[in-house]
C-alpha cells in the first residue's frame, strides 16, 4: 500500500511542477527579460561603425598652450570635445638624452577622417619642434555620445 501512495504523490507532483515551470517561472523572469530586451534594442537602434571615430592625444608644455590649442581645435570643428589633463610627467629620449618634463595632455574626440587635418593644425600651432599627435580608433562606446560626436564634427 505504501508504494501505491508514493506513486499517487508522484503523479500529482509532476503536473504541479510542470504548472510551476510553465506559468510561474516566466512571470518571475519577465522583468529580467524586459530589461535585457530594452538594452539590446537601444544598442541595436544606435548604429555606429567601429573605427569611424578616434581619440587623439597631444602633449603640451603648459596649460596656457593646452587651452589655446583645445579651443582652436573645437572652434575649427576638428573635434567635438577636448579634455585637458593637467600635470602628467613625460619621460622620453630627445637628442641622445633622457628627458623628464611636466606636461599637459589633450584627449581629443573626433572623426577618424579628421585626424590628418587635426595633426596639421597642431603642427602649425604648437610650440614644440616635434609635436606629439597620435590617435587610436574608437571601437565601442556609449551610442548617444558617439552619435553626438558625429553630429558636432562634420565629415
Amino acid at each position: 500500500m505504501r508504494f501505491g501512495s508514493l506513486a499517487a504523490e508522484t503523479l500529482t507532483a509532476g503536473p504541479l511542477r510542470a504548472l510551476a515551470v510553465t506559468v510561474f517561472l516566466p512571470v518571475l523572469m519577465l522583468p529580467l527579460l524586459r530589461t535585457v530586451g530594452l538594452r539590446v534594442f537601444s544598442m541595436a537602434s544606435e548604429t555606429y561603425t567601429p573605427g569611424s571615430l578616434s581619440a587623439a592625444f597631444v602633449t603640451c608644455p603648459n596649460e596656457t598652450v593646452a587651452r589655446t590649442l583645445a579651443r582652436g581645435i573645437v572652434e575649427s570643428k576638428l573635434a567635438a570635445c577636448v579634455n585637458i589633463v593637467p600635470a602628467i610627467t613625460s619621460v622620453y629620449e630627445w637628442q641622445g638624452k633622457i628627458e623628464e618634463d611636466s606636461e599637459v595632455m589633450l584627449m581629443i574626440k573626433t572623426r577618424s577622417s579628421k585626424v590628418p587635418a587635426l595633426a596639421e593644425y597642431v603642427r602649425s600651432n604648437h610650440p614644440y619642434e616635434v609635436a606629439e599627435v597620435i590617435s587610436l580608433p574608437i571601437e565601442q562606446g556609449n551610442p548617444p555620445y558617439l552619435k553626438w560626436i558625429e553630429g558636432v564634427v562634420p565629415e
